[in-house]
């Protein structure tokens, strides 16, 4: 039986603004095995990217902070751990791939001299083997001419070769846990399939567990092996891919798919979910997606539901299931 590489427990992430204390993740449960691919998906708001953040321990403090709850990676507890001991373990046992690589590059730093940096530091080699290390991983991700990639600058790339460059140095040092922040949303199809495909067989040839945050259930339904239904900072669905889709429980979960083109039909408006994601901490009490809901009753307007297991692996949050 695979152990499980991270487990998050009750986590709360709060921000301090001038309407007062917003809890943007709310009691998140969750895990990851090593070697799997988790889909975290939701609209936008949902609290996806600030649980990925709170793992990297990113949050910026003020206004952000990490309230309650624990985060455990292999039995380390790292909302207790010390900066330190985070840098330690960020690009060596945990990366993190960001949404627009131009903004997470420095402008004003060559491709070679970023990658090789994260190698130096974490590998401690020389600054000679750090480069060799960098233009082998360079080529690993499907860059050509990786030797004078090296000396170019970000602006100088395509989207997709930024993307790559992302990825290269996300995986320089091997780490247990790679965590995608929507890796491909500014990018066109083609070169969105390519990075989908490439990450599918650093997972397959490293056994590097994948946490893929996206909207787009049809990447979901490629590269995933569970998936997490993040809405308003709580998870209200989780289960294997097949489950989820065959067999959504969850309203929103039954939305989101509802909400995917088909090619099999002649709809002529596409079906969208009634309604906006509420902003953090707008909605004290009750079911969370109760004034977006079709089947909402008084007692979800009041009551919030438990995530309850109602088949192996498969759990939901709704009072329908019970």
């Amino acid at each position: 039986m695979t152990s499980r590489l991270l487990e998050i427990n009750d986590l709360k992430t709060h921000f301090i603004m001038d309407r007062g204390e917003i809890p943007a993740v709310d009691g998140v449960d969750l895990y990851i095995k090593e070697g799997e691919v988790l889909g975290i998906v939701g609209e936008s708001g949902c609290g996806k990217s600030v649980t990925s953040l709170s793992i990297m321990r990113l949050i910026p403090e003020p206004p952000g902070k990490i309230v309650g709850g624990t985060i455990r990676f292999f039995g380390e507890d790292l909302v207790k751990a010390k900066e330190k001991r985070m840098k330690a373990l960020r690009g060596n046992e945990i990366s993190m791939i960001f949404q627009e690589p131009m903004t997470s590059l420095n402008p004003l730093l060559t491709i070679g001299k970023q990658v090789a940096e994260t190698i130096k530091i974490h590998l401690r080699v020389s600054r000679k083997r750090a480069r060799e290390l960098a233009i082998d991983m360079l080529k690993k991700v499907g860059i050509p001419r990786a030797e004078a990639i090296m000396d170019e600058y970000p602006h100088q790339l395509s989207g997709g070769m930024r993307q790559r460059v992302m990825i290269a140095m996300a995986l320089s040092c091997e780490p247990k846990l790679l965590i995608a922040d929507e890796p491909t949303t500014a990018l066109d199809v083609t070169i969105q399939a390519q990075i989908l495909d490439l990450m599918k067989k650093l997972n397959k040839d490293t056994g590097t567990a994948i946490m893929l945050i996206t909207h787009d259930l049809g990447v979901v339904a490629e590269m995933c092996n569970r998936v997490v239904v993040m809405y308003a900072g709580k998870v209200v669905e989780e289960g294997n891919v097949f489950q989820i889709f065959k067999n959504p429980r969850h309203p929103y979960t039954k939305g989101l798919i509802q909400s995917i083109p088909r090619m099999d039909t002649e709809n002529e408006t596409l079906y969208s979910i009634p309604g906006n994601v509420p902003m953090p901490g707008a909605i004290k009490e009750g079911c969370r997606f109760a004034p977006r809901c079709d089947w909402a009753t008084d007692r979800c307007r009041i009551e919030l539901p438990e995530l309850v297991e109602m088949e192996s692996g498969h759990s939901s949050r709704c009072w329908m299931n019970r």
